[in-house]
This record gives C-alpha cells, sequence and structure tokens, in this order.
C-alpha cells in the first residue's frame, strides 16, 4: 500500500512542486490538498492519510494550532509533518510541542522531501534530530522544563530504557539502536514503546522533546 499524503499550504506552487516530488514516488500517492490549516479536520477525517504535510505558517489557522486540533480531534491521527522557511524558527518548535512529527525545509531537495514522509510514516527514528537538539537548545522555556521534569520524574525509566531514550534523541533507528545495544530489533520496539507510554507520549519525536526540555539528555 502507498503512503497517502494531504498538502496543506496557503501557496499553490509550494503545493505543486511538493505533489511533483511525490508523485514521481511508486510507494507515495497525494490524496488532497488545502489551502488553510483550517479545512485539515475534515479532510483528514474524510481521506485518512498516512501524513499531513503542513505549512507552519498560513493566515486564518496556521500549522500549530491545526496540529493541536487534529491531534484532539481526530482517532488515529496521522503522521504530521511541519513544512517551514526557516529550520531555526520558534514557529516549529511549537509545532513539535503540539504534536508534529517532524519539519521540513521548504528550500529542501526533492530526495530530501521524499526522505521525510517515508521516515514519519515509518515512525523508528527521529527526522533531523540535530536540528531538534537546536531548536531544543534555543527554545525551551523554564515552565516548559519544569514540567517535563515531572514527566520524566513520574516515569521511572529503567536503565534500559532511559539508554534508549538517549539513543532515541540522537536520532538512531530502531535498527541503529538494536545493533549499539546488541539485542533484537523487536526487543527495542518493545523499550521504545515502553519509553513512550511512561512518559505519555504520541510518537518518538514527543518523547525526544521532554528528554531535551527536562535536561535529561543535553542538546548540545
Amino acid at each position: 500500500m502507498p503512503i497517502t499524503v494531504l498538502l496543506v499550504d496557503d501557496e499553490p506552487l509550494v503545493r505543486a512542486g511538493l505533489r511533483a516530488v511525490l508523485e514521481a514516488q511508486p510507494d507515495i500517492e497525494v490524496v488532497g490538498e488545502a489551502a488553510d490549516g483550517a479545512a485539515v479536520i475534515p479532510l483528514v477525517r474524510q481521506l485518512r492519510p498516512d501524513v499531513v504535510a503542513m505549512d507552519v505558517r498560513m493566515p486564518l489557522l496556521d500549522g500549530i494550532e491545526a496540529t493541536r486540533a487534529v491531534l484532539k480531534s481526530v482517532d488515529e491521527p496521522p503522521k504530521i509533518v511541519v513544512v517551514t522557511t526557516f529550520e531555526n524558527d520558534e514557529y516549529v518548535y511549537e509545532a513539535l510541542r503540539a504534536g508534529a512529527d517532524g519539519f521540513l525545509l521548504k528550500r529542501a531537495r526533492p530526495a530530501e522531501i521524499v526522505h521525510a514522509v517515508r521516515l514519519v510514516a515509518e515512525g523508528e527514528s527521529l527526522l533531523f534530530p540535530a536540528s531538534v537538539r537546536q531548536l531544543a537548545a534555543q527554545y525551551a522555556d523554564g515552565v516548559g522544563n519544569r514540567a517535563a521534569r515531572a514527566v520524566l520524574e513520574r516515569a521511572r525509566l529503567t536503565e534500559r530504557e532511559s539508554e534508549v531514550l538517549r539513543l532515541m534523541a540522537r536520532g538512531l533507528s530502531n535498527a541503529e539502536i538494536a545493533a549499539r545495544l546488541v539485542v533484537g530489533t523487536e526487543t527495542v520496539k518493545s523499550h521504545v514503546s515502553a519509553v513512550l507510554a511512561k512518559l505519555d507520549a504520541r510518537d518518538r519525536t514527543q518523547a525526544v522533546i521532554a528528554a531535551y526540555e527536562s535536561g535529561f539528555v543535553a542538546p548540545g
């Protein structure tokens, strides 16, 4: 089955460019488009895309609020990648905190766009981990840190789960973590699932954000 994608951007040329790049791939299908975040929820419910590629800045409802709305209102929500002009934008970090699975630069090369969609659809690795670290170092605030520290303390991660979370934060995939720890991939998947459940995180991106904000993992 192909990875299905919904494109959301107020610039028709951006949508056309993304569609051309993605539909050139045999395993990706663009199932719809929207010009604003306000149209996302009904389209997600109708089309059930695997991935939403969504502009972070839009005139009526931006990508941050649209992300929150989708995750709050849609059962089994899709993966969300916010599309942005600047990677160090505070809007991008707020979108990640709101539940987005990653971000993509509008100037990205076609191969990077395709890789990003496939990666978030699989959910077994972190998209652009170095950039996530930089965003956490730049925009994590005191309130976020206190809340994140409380979450980590309540989670009571085991030593192995803590090790897995640190490796997740470095951007390692499940297969790479398995090789590093000399265990099976299924064992790693079980540890990752336990980490997400204990942190009440939707996916590994949210778990990694919590790890950086709490100081459990240093962003540098």
